[in-house]
């Protein structure tokens, strides 16, 4: 069978913190990068301004996605942006990024932040940034009466608008109370949700009811595929407004060193990512 089917799931604990940050839970925690590969970290923020200021970023890439509030977005190569709530940006920070990501004026921002590892070959590559606005991903009414927006990837012959440097999937599932969706997950890719809003049963044999701040990992990615190289989660609501983030990536394999803002192989790489830092190789500070 090539469906999927819940492994493991748990509801995200929510930690309290200091001005100018407000709120943080670790929908994927840093401690299980290894069995959650492609993917390091996946961290749910509530921020005012200041709490992001000038940093910098070297050996994989992040997908931010706004909930709430609006995000701006300052890199020191010139780049300015404003995202709001349903927008998506991704960072391929490559070998030396340096960026601030700020809540906009006294407001809060709330959003969701993914690390995506990169392979050794490509942690010094050239830094990049593109913004998918909500507007820009195409919503398609499923057969099931659920929708379903592509921000990255391929779902269903559904092409996201990202082309990001190494290839995931990225797909914001929409449903009511009774409505379902078949989503397609490449064969061999470790994949994972997490429930925004709402109730939703996933999996087709063995389902699992998750609420709302509740992430799941998938089984695979070693079920045999369909003869398209895909495999299938099915998904059901169960209230009226739910909303599902589906995350897949194909798992690297390589060992991983993690270090502050910095992912590598090795901890000489961490050190070197530092030392660079603090000469002056990733440019200049960002003002915000």
């Amino acid at each position: 069978m090539s469906d999927r089917e819940v492994k493991e799931s748990w509801q995200v604990a929510y930690q309290q913190d200091r001005f100018p940050f407000i709120q943080k839970g670790w929908v994927i925690p840093a401690e299980r990068m290894k069995e959650t590969d492609p993917f390091i970290l996946m961290a749910e923020d509530w921020f005012k301004r200041g709490a992001f200021a000038d940093h910098p970023h070297r050996g994989f890439q992040t997908v931010t996605y706004v909930l709430d509030g609006q995000l701006e977005h300052i890199d020191n190569s010139g780049g300015h942006t404003i995202l709001e709530p349903g927008d998506m940006q991704y960072m391929n920070a490559g070998w030396a990024a340096r960026h601030a990501e700020e809540a906009v004026g006294q407001g809060i921002a709330h959003t969701l932040q993914l690390w995506l590892n990169l392979p050794a070959a490509l942690k010094k590559s050239e830094t990049s940034y593109q913004n998918v606005y909500s507007e820009e991903a195409e919503v398609t009414s499923l057969p099931g009466g659920g929708k379903l927006k592509v921000f990255s990837g391929n779902i269903g012959g559904i092409k996201g608008p990202l082309e990001p440097l190494v290839s995931f999937t990225m797909g914001e599932v929409t449903l009511a109370q009774g409505e379902t969706a078949e989503i397609d997950i490449p064969a061999g890719d470790f994949a994972f949700l997490y429930v925004v809003s709402g109730e939703v049963r996933a999996g087709s044999e063995n389902p699992v009811d998750l609420t709302r701040a509740s992430t799941a990992l998938l089984d695979g990615p070693d079920l045999p595929a369909d003869p398209e190289g895909k495999t299938h989660l099915r998904l059901e609501g169960l209230h009226r407004r739910t909303k599902v983030l589906v995350y897949a990536g194909e798992p690297l394999g390589e060992p991983i060193a993690a270090g502050g803002p910095f992912v590598m192989n090795t901890d000489a790489e961490i050190k070197e990512a530092f030392a660079d830092f603090r000469s002056g190789k990733f440019g200049g500070s960002v003002n915000t």
